[in-house]
């Protein structure tokens, strides 16, 4: 909220989180309140301010990136927040062809600028519909349930999936069926997706926090090769 000297009240004005894509960019830079009032937006899509709740318009996503853990002033999130994120990947460097594209794209102005809109809202909310309606046997069901009980057993491991966490791992399963152009899931989409759904969601115990992460991941592929599809 803003001040207005000359009307003598404070005036509501939308910040960047009102919008339909997110981008948090260095997430684990911002400060745990920072962090705390998006983890409303994530949790409740809405944001509260001075009393009031504003309700945030329907598609709603976040993407965020975040630095190495060794590097100075970075917060850790907390597991609440990591859990309402589908996917954690790492891009690494591009290649060169796609570096040479980057120079070449910035030699007659700014790139974004000349972006275009791919889909609409409507088209968005259509494919959310289409990927509801992919089938899943019960069969990858219980693979999916394998899968993250197997995560909450595991010696090594002082935080499993959560509830939350599967049912994430099962709409993931869905979307990337669909981008496949398959009608239902298969194993494979299981396997393929493990990694990236449920390694951020899982704690070991006893290392610091770069490690965490490189050994979570191993694990989540251990339990992955050690766990058969019960078809």
């Amino acid at each position: 909220s803003i001040f207005l000297p000359n009307r003598g009240e404070f005036e509501f004005r939308r910040g960047p989180v009102f919008t339909n894509v997110l981008l948090a960019d260095e997430i684990n830079r911002t400060t745990p309140r920072t962090q705390s009032a998006l983890l409303e937006a994530m949790m409740e899509r809405q944001v509260s301010v001075d009393g009031k709740t504003y309700r945030l318009d329907p598609p709603f996503f976040v993407v965020a990136t975040q630095n190495p853990f060794e590097f100075e002033g970075t917060y850790p999130l907390p597991e609440n927040q990591l859990d309402r994120f589908m996917l954690r990947i790492e891009i690494g460097y591009p290649d060169r062809r796609f570096e040479r594209d980057v120079l070449n794209t910035h030699r007659s102005g700014e790139p974004v600028e000349q972006l275009q809109p791919v889909l609409s809202t409507d088209d968005l909310a259509r494919l959310q519909q289409r990927t509801r309606e992919i089938r899943v046997d019960e069969a990858i069901n219980d693979y999916i349930l394998d899968l993250v009980e197997a995560t909450r057993k595991h010696p090594e491991l002082t935080l499993g999936v959560s509830t939350r966490g599967a049912l994430t791992f099962y709409r993931a399963a869905q979307s990337l069926a669909l981008c496949e152009g398959r009608e239902f899931v298969v194993p494979d989409d299981i396997k393929r997706l493990a990694a990236p759904v449920l390694a951020h969601r899982v704690m070991c115990g006893g290392l610091i926090r770069e490690g965490q992460r490189q050994r979570a991941q191993t694990i989540i592929e251990q339990i992955v090769a050690s766990t058969p599809v019960r078809m």
